[in-house]
């Protein structure tokens, strides 16, 4: 602003002390002062004068600072800044709290508003500032080193936004700092030793961020801090040993870093310790011997996914109040401990280590766990125990939700004491060395949704019990040594998949079983089955793959097979079948396709008119069409020829389109190859037209849609976690039920279909590619030269240095687009960067902080319909109800990172994701009991 500009006269200002040839139309506060600069238009004898200075009171600087604020934010989509105009005093504009006294701004507190722009530095004239929060905005650009010279300031809290610059040292001046709050930024540089010298600070939150170098050992000195938090920096150096001296500190995590080293022995003098969390390091070196005497009062210890050797210190049963004990993905040995004093434990995992001996006595443990009530999760698979279960494994607590023994070497039978545990959801003894029969009473555990005891040597028959199981959905009992017949009463059971096959089963195929129509995969290969198929094959409207191979099964092929429209995979071979295979099966063609021209294509777009335009593609563009004179909408997607690889992409998904079906991929009707007008080639595929568009215009609102219409589109906890099961089950599909598993290659939200019902439909198969048979597990270490393989954000770390595409790059994508929808966060956010992704934004959160990373609309949730015959009932209801979205939306982002980790021999297969997602849609819904069926109807 030159000297010549035009200012605006405070009404607060004299203006009659002011000289006469000043015409003012602005003011402007100088920082960190109370003077007012007053610009001149022309003097009285009409030349330029020089600037002149007026001394303003101290509430009105907070108002020039609190304008100057306004002025540095570039948007504000609630309208929260509306009131700050001369309508009425700033002490009563949104956000801020003044003091009685002096009218003096002290709170300025504009929490999860959705603000952009930057910071202004004239923040620091608000001198009695005492709290300052804009926690989850999208604030850009440095902290202000003005900060500080707020030297009352007590509360600090910007985290959650896009602040990048390093943190300011100066800070360190703000002496009455309680809490430090930076935590989900892009900071970068070293962490600034001054903040060492905060002697009141109790709360530092800076983790999430791009933070490099070590942990300062100045913060040895502060003498107050409770929580210390750090997680998923790239902070590097070993954990200082002056952190011993934080005798107050109670919450350390430090999670997601290049924390090497061991930890120091005086972090085991900190007895105030609640939560210890260093997983995802490479600390190495053994656990103390007295580490539960050392940390009396610890609730949260994790350790997982480090280099820790040696064995579990027996002392870890004097930590009674620890609630989750994480051991997992390291390198301990020997045989675990007695835990029998841990009454609070609710997750415990060993799971991927050396534990166990192989030998006899490697579970007794379990014997004294039962002391453990609220336990919900026991994770020991992947480890070297050995011996029998106990048959005290029944009496552990009730509320065990999840069970896994798989990949170990335990032997002997089952103790018919399972039966106790009947709120079992998922029991997995997969791949191990049991014997004798599946005892009898596992019917009473009739909560189970996954029984996997493959793998094993189980003879005997088939328990009829299981017809007890009325929420099974997954049973698994393959590769054993099972005889007799196959219970006709499995048929009552609602089973998605039914494995019997590897073992010496006998007799027909029930006509019950047959009935089951919520079957989609029916393996009974290898056993000694005799008999015809019978007609009731037909009721089996959603079936995709039967494998009736290697039997003894006889007759004809029956006509009703052909009502199985949806089978894509058919082994029968290596049987005693005779006759001719029935015209019927024709119908399993689905894809008749229509014929279709380039001329019925521009006539059905209206000459590919712009109007009709519903999106873009990798190679091309989607248009609406109308075809048979109204009768029938499809989207037809264009491909763009100039485009390299375009053509490739062609073939390719129609390559893909012809081989599958299933009720969660888009139907494509046909394809067409031709001519346009002038002559160039013309290529185009029609698909089944989705009225409710993609997943990705549910998640982002488009910049140029108004409120109301964005407020309509959002979409609700359950709809979301229906849609993330309905892509589940499509790649689940893909990879294991195909004659060939197909990858995707490019699984993103503008690739999912939602049709009138909100269900979920994976498109776009322009990069997909078919895999040999028995690579699809592959670690992806085989070098190729396709180059990247899907979109950025999406496509897994290993395709960007050249690697053989595999199923588990899709299930990378998926856990991506798994966080995206729960957090509402695209992966190519500003705040993401080479340090911080969106992997580790959900990380970090988890469990404390889910509510701080997840889309917020998520979080206040309530039943339409309810009753309240009482505010005491009311009241009960919505907590229980909070409870239950916040472990729902726990167990969610912790199958989307689990899925999106670095390496792929870490990532699950996603016929476990669907399983995983299917049990926590069903705790969420089955709160109170009365919520049923695909789209129940909850609101947010």
């Amino acid at each position: 602003m030159d000297s010549g500009s035009m200012l605006i006269l405070d009404s607060q200002i004299d203006k009659d002390k002011l000289p006469k040839s000043f015409i003012l139309t602005q003011t402007e506060v100088l920082p960190h002062s109370r003077t007012l600069v007053l610009y001149p238009l022309i003097s009285d004898s009409g030349s330029r004068t020089h600037r002149h200075y007026v001394h303003v009171a101290g509430n009105e600087t907070d108002r020039l600072a609190l304008l100057a604020f306004k002025a540095e934010t570039t948007d504000d989509p609630f309208g929260a800044l509306n009131s700050w105009n001369e309508s009425i005093h700033f002490c009563q504009w949104a956000g801020i709290t003044c003091g009685r006294r002096h009218q003096r701004v002290t709170k300025l507190k504009l929490d999860h508003r959705k603000l952009t722009g930057s910071i202004s530095p004239h923040i620091g004239n608000l001198s009695f500032l005492r709290l300052l929060s804009l926690r989850n905005n999208s604030f850009t650009h440095q902290i202000p080193p003005e900060l500080g010279h707020l030297r009352r300031l007590q509360i600090l809290s910007l985290r959650n936004n896009s602040i990048g610059g390093e943190i300011p040292a100066n800070i360190s001046a703000c002496s009455n700092l309680v809490a430090l709050e930076l935590s989900g930024n892009s900071l970068a540089g070293k962490i600034p030793v001054e903040l060492g010298s905060l002697s009141k600070l109790e709360g530092l939150y800076i983790g999430r961020n791009n933070l490099t170098g070590g942990i300062p050992y100045t913060f040895g000195n502060l003498s107050s801090l409770t929580l210390f938090y750090a997680s998923f920096n790239n902070i590097n150096g070993s954990i200082p040993e002056a952190l011993g001296r934080l005798t107050n500190l109670n919450f350390l995590a430090l999670v997601g870093n290049k924390l090497v080293g061991t930890i120091p022995s005086s972090i085991f003098n900190l007895s105030s310790i609640t939560t210890f969390n260093i997983a995802m390091n490479q600390v190495q070196g053994r656990l103390p011997l007295d580490l539960g005497i050392s940390f009396p009062t610890l609730r949260w210890f994790s350790v997982a996914v480090n280099l820790f050797t040696g064995s579990i210190p027996t002392s870890i049963s004097n930590a009674t109040n620890l609630f989750t004990l994480d051991l997992g993905t390291n390198k301990f040995i020997g045989r675990v401990p007695p835990l029998g004093m841990m009454h609070n434990l609710w997750w415990l995992n060993f799971g991927n280590n050396h534990l166990g001996t192989g030998e006899a006595g490697d579970l007794n443990f379990l014997s004294i766990l039962p002391n453990a009530t609220n336990l919900s999760t026991l994770w020991l698979g992947s480890n070297n125990f050995g011996g029998m279960l106990p048959e005290s494994i029944g009496n552990l607590s009730t509320n065990l939700g999840i069970l896994v023994l798989n990949n170990n070497k335990i032997g002997g039978s089952i103790p018919t004491e399972m039966e106790n545990l009947v709120y079992l959801l998922r029991l997995d003894m997969s791949d191990n060395h049991f014997i004798g029969n599946i005892f009898d009473d596992i019917g009473k555990l009739q909560k189970l949704q996954l029984l996997d005891l493959s793998g094993n040597k189980f003879y005997g028959k088939i328990p009829l019990s299981l017809k007890n199981l009325t929420s099974l959905a997954y049973l698994y009992l393959g590769e054993n040594n099972l005889h007799g017949n196959i219970p006709p009463s499995l048929g009552k059971c609602p089973l998605v998949d039914l494995a019997l096959g590897g073992n010496n089963l006998s007799g027909t195929i029930p006509k019950l079983v047959l009935t089951v129509s919520s079957l989609l995969n029916l393996y009974l290969h290898d056993n000694h089955l005799v008999g015809s198929i019978q007609l009731e094959i037909g009721n089996l409207i959603n079936l995709e793959q039967l494998d009736v191979s290697r039997n003894m099964l006889s007759g004809k092929i029956p006509s009703t097979v052909g009502s199985c429209v949806k089978l894509r995979i058919l082994y029968i071979q290596s049987n005693n079948f005779w006759g001719t295979l029935p015209s019927s099966l024709s119908y399993l063609r689905g894809k008749s396709y229509v014929k279709l021209s380039y001329q019925s294509l521009l006539k059905a777009t209206d000459g590919f008119s712009p109007a009709n335009m519903i999106g873009m593609g990798s190679f091309g563009s989607v248009y609406k069409g109308i075809l048979d004179h109204g009768e029938k909408v499809v989207a037809v997607k264009v491909l763009n020829l100039q485009f390299r690889g375009a053509s490739k992409s062609f073939v390719a998904e129609c390559e893909a389109l012809r081989r599958i079906r299933h009720r969660n991929l888009v139907k494509a009707f046909t394809a067409c190859s031709s001519v346009d007008y002038n002559g160039n080639d013309f290529k185009a595929l029609v698909y089944e037209f989705m009225v409710n568009g993609s997943l990705e215009d549910w998640l982002h609102a488009n910049e140029n849609e108004d409120e109301m219409h964005v407020e309509s589109r959002n979409l609700n906890l359950i709809q979301r976690l229906n849609i993330a099961i309905d892509v589940a089950s499509a790649l689940d599909y893909l990879h294991h039920h195909c004659s060939e598993p197909i990858v995707h290659c490019d699984l993103k939200p503008s690739n999912v279909l939602l049709n009138d019902e909100m269900i979920g439909h994976v498109g776009d198969f322009g990069l997909a590619r078919f895999l040999p048979e028995g690579t699809y597990n592959s670690s992806a270490t085989q070098s190729s030269s396709i180059g990247l393989r899907g979109s950025v954000g999406y496509a897994a770390p290993e395709y960007g240095m050249g690697n053989e595409v595999t199923t588990s790059g899709d299930v990378y994508s998926y856990g991506i687009l798994l966080l995206e929808m729960f957090t509402g966060k695209r992966p190519t956010d500003n705040m993401f960067n080479d340090s911080l992704s969106l992997h580790n934004f959900a990380k970090m959160s988890l469990p404390e902080q889910v509510a701080s990373v997840v889309d917020p609309t998520l979080i206040q949730q309530r039943e339409i319909g309810e009753g309240s015959s009482s505010t005491e009932n009311t009241q009960n209801r919505s907590s229980t109800g909070s409870h239950k979205i916040y472990e729902c939306l726990i167990s969610i982002l912790n199958i989307g990172i689990a899925c999106s980790q670095e390496l792929p021999r870490d990532r699950p297969t996603i016929n476990h994701v669907v399983t995983q997602l299917l049990v926590i849609k069903n705790n969420f819904l089955g709160t109170d009991g009365v919520h049923g069926g695909r789209r129940a109807r909850i609101t947010v």
